[in-house]
């Protein structure tokens, strides 16, 4: 079954269209999408239709910095009960570890990554649908999400490291820099948001303690989460590590903190092996680091932990059968007649 998100990941929609000169309800009964659900913020919607519906919005009506702004209509409470919990919790760790923990009662699509290295946190914002769609707007939006709710936590004056999109830049980035500042960074590795480590740890400004015990009790009445598999975790560990050319099976294993055996021993109790999610995580990451001309073929195959290019390229024919540059001159001439297509 493909992912879902409830339809309170579309607040504002109706009203942002308007004010853009788009007419909402036959767009979005173009995706499948029943007008009279926004009223239901948590009757739950395929997220694929989500996504389509925030790319062909944004192609109508000329505006590139669609999720973005769609983001300004979001507040905590969009979350569903989900936002009581995380706007009591006492510091700011605790309550993406609660989000990220949680994040499947209001978007099944929706992956928050947190890591912390060299004093810097990362947190990545990942979207599987579940098939092939775009999902520019749909990042943005999440990465949006994310800003103003680290704000919240933080107060109105904090300023990110970096806040980094793995797609192009926009024609005009006006609305991007008003929204995050000058630290942006496009054609990136990965889509998210850097910060000083330290900031982790800063108080909850929204919190109040006399509410804990109440949230407390929201928390335990979600459905609770599914237990990341080892495969999960190691597949985490893999993503990070492929690009620092330090990604073996003993390093995996430290970074997970037990021993090569134990990783081999519960992977095949699980009929999976380190070899084959390791090629599967080098399959999506190739997808996206070719399809991104920011980096070229050779960084590409030395990124992916590869002795030369032409070994990655022999392993991207294999896969995908074709070689890598006729692959990225494919996906850039889709993305040119989709333009074109979707043009007034």
């Amino acid at each position: 079954m493909k992912p879902l998100a409830r339809y309170a990941a579309l607040n504002g929609y109706v009203d942002l269209s308007r004010s853009l000169g788009l007419d909402p309800g036959p767009l979005m009964r173009q995706m499948g999408l029943d007008p009279a659900g926004l009223s239901v913020q948590d009757r739950w919607i395929p997220a694929a239709a989500v996504a389509r519906l925030l790319e062909r919005s944004a192609a109508i009506s000329g505006h590139e910095d669609f999720g973005l702004r769609l983001a300004e209509f979001r507040r905590l409470s969009n979350l569903g009960p989900l936002s009581l919990v995380i706007r009591e919790e006492p510091d700011v760790r605790s309550a993406l570890r609660v989000l990220g923990r949680y994040e499947h009662t209001y978007n099944e699509a929706l992956r928050t990554r947190l890591s912390e290295a060299d004093g810097t946190a990362t947190i990545r914002v990942v979207l599987e649908l579940g098939e092939q769609v775009d999902v520019r707007q749909s990042e943005e939006l999440a990465v949006a999400v994310v800003h103003r709710l680290l704000c919240g936590f933080l107060g109105p004056r904090w300023k990110p490291m970096a806040v980094c999109f793995a797609h192009r830049p926009p024609a005009d980035p006006a609305t991007h820099r008003k929204a995050f500042g000058s630290a942006l960074i496009f054609d990136h590795q990965f889509t998210g948001i850097t910060f000083p480590a330290n900031d982790l740890d800063a108080p909850n400004k929204m919190s109040d303690p006399l509410l804990r015990p109440y949230t407390q009790q929201v928390l335990d009445s979600l459905e609770p989460p599914k237990d990341a598999t080892t495969a999960d975790r190691v597949r985490e560990v893999i993503e990070l590590l492929l690009p620092t050319g330090r990604c073996s099976i003993e390093q995996v294993a430290r970074s997970l903190g037990v021993d090569r055996r134990t990783i081999h021993r519960r992977l095949t109790d699980s009929a999976e092996s380190y070899s084959s999610i390791l090629n599967d995580t080098r399959v999506d990451l190739a997808r996206r680091m070719v399809e991104n001309r920011r980096y070229s073929l050779t960084e590409i195959a030395d990124l992916l932990s590869f002795s030369a290019p032409s070994n990655f390229s022999r392993w991207f024919r294999a896969q995908f059968g074709c070689s890598p540059q006729v692959w990225r001159n494919a996906r850039q001439q889709r993305h040119r007649t989709q333009v074109i297509s979707s043009g007034p």
